[in-house]
């Protein structure tokens, strides 16, 4: 023991440092958010902490609630769609799918199939966008600041052709109940729309995972962190990349599929636990990575078959009457399944619009798996989750 040592436990009383007292612990309650960027949207986590250990972790929500599913008792079946465009905001084009199909199911009509072609394009360039928007925050998220410009000049391409097809940037209110606003511009939309595909999946995806995917300081931060298990995933309703990163192979274009995503061949990414533990961050971020590759595999093969035809079907009349009847519909959006279940009186407007939201229910999760890790990685697992709090609060 040095001289100095010995001088300060002579005056102290402590002959070695293991007879120092313990010190009593004492949790302390601390706010992340609502005005947080880690919380990805108004999103207030009450954090109890030791230190920088987790001890428990509840979400708080409701600061975006806009009374959507009550407003949609005061307007018609078409009025509506401008809402959906407002839950998930980066891929509108998946909740405008979730609604208009449970519409057309209550009414008991088929969409000629360009209708249905042009509503998988856009759906599936939605997701591709949405998943551009994951990957940079995520990354960001982590203290990686390039790949967020990289993804973000690239989503930017995919805006523009977007806005050429429905006439917006972000909010589209293009799909319809009955079919689609616009037909594809004679520009030559397809055929830059191929390019684009072309250049993401053979040159773009291979630059995140050099960027980011495969950094060593990032796996470090996102392997083997917030970990969620097949049965958590199950019990908690997870769905999407989050309950496919688990190693679930469910997705509702394939397991229950819709329009005709049935007609199209791709894979369901799922986490395998490459880098670390099977349902890690890491392999939820992947399985977005990965998911965008099969997007644009779909939209390719949509674009080579995309049909002749009408894109508003005959039988769905300007001024709607649904009979009475209730109806479940569920799509594979961006985030997991979305679903609606809309119930008819006979009338113009719906008796009852309930949304099913995925971001909400894999949200419920950082109760579960957020107590014991650090403040640090709470803030990684809330960026793998990749929730929207448009859907959660609606």
């Amino acid at each position: 023991m040095a001289t100095d040592d010995r001088n300060l436990s002579a005056a102290t009383g402590w002959a070695e440092q293991d007879d120092v007292p313990e010190m009593p612990s004492e949790l302390l309650e601390i706010n992340m958010g609502p005005q947080h960027p880690a919380t990805h949207g108004v999103l207030r986590l009450l954090i109890e902490t030791d230190g920088e250990i987790v001890a428990k972790v509840t979400p708080h929500i409701g600061y975006l609630h806009r009374c959507a599913e009550k407003i949609a008792e005061g307007l018609n079946y078409k009025q509506w769609v401008v809402y959906t465009d407002r839950f998930d905001y980066l891929a509108p084009m998946c909740c405008n799918h979730a609604y208009v199909t449970a519409v057309e199911r209550l009414l008991g009509v088929e969409m000629p199939d360009r209708v249905e072609y042009l509503r998988v394009i856009a759906a599936e360039l939605s997701r591709i966008a949405s998943h551009l928007i994951a990957i940079a925050t995520f990354g960001l998220d982590m203290g990686a600041w390039t790949p967020l410009l990289y993804c973000f000049r690239e989503r930017e391409e995919i805006l523009n052709l977007l806005e050429r097809l429905s006439g917006g940037r972000m909010l589209y209110n293009y799909m319809i109940p009955g079919g689609v606003r616009f037909d594809v511009p004679e520009d030559g939309w397809c055929e830059d729309t191929r390019t684009f595909i072309d250049m993401l999946e053979n040159k773009k995806i291979g630059d995140y995972n050099t960027l980011l995917s495969y950094n060593k300081i990032f796996i470090e931060r996102t392997a083997d962190i917030g970990v969620i298990s097949r049965e958590d995933a199950f019990a908690y309703g997870c769905t999407g990349p989050v309950l496919r990163g688990s190693g679930v192979q469910f997705d509702c274009r394939k397991d229950d599929p819709y329009s005709v995503y049935d007609q199209f061949e791709f894979e369901i990414p799922y986490g395998t636990g490459e880098q670390g533990t099977v349902g890690d961050c890491w392999d939820r971020y992947m399985v977005r990575v990965r998911e965008v590759i099969q997007s644009c595999r779909i939209v390719r093969q949509a674009l080579e078959k995309l049909p002749p035809g009408p894109i508003m079907s005959d039988q769905v009349k300007k001024v709607m009457r649904v009979g009475p009847g209730a109806a479940y519909t569920r799509v594979e959006s961006a985030k997991g399944e979305m679903g609606h279940y809309l119930i008819a009186d006979g009338g113009q407007k719906p008796f009852r619009n309930k949304v099913r939201s995925p971001s909400f229910c894999n949200l419920q999760i950082l109760e579960k798996i957020g107590p014991g890790m650090m403040v640090s990685d709470l803030v990684a697992t809330v960026g793998s989750l990749d929730i929207v709090l448009g859907e959660i609060d609606r």
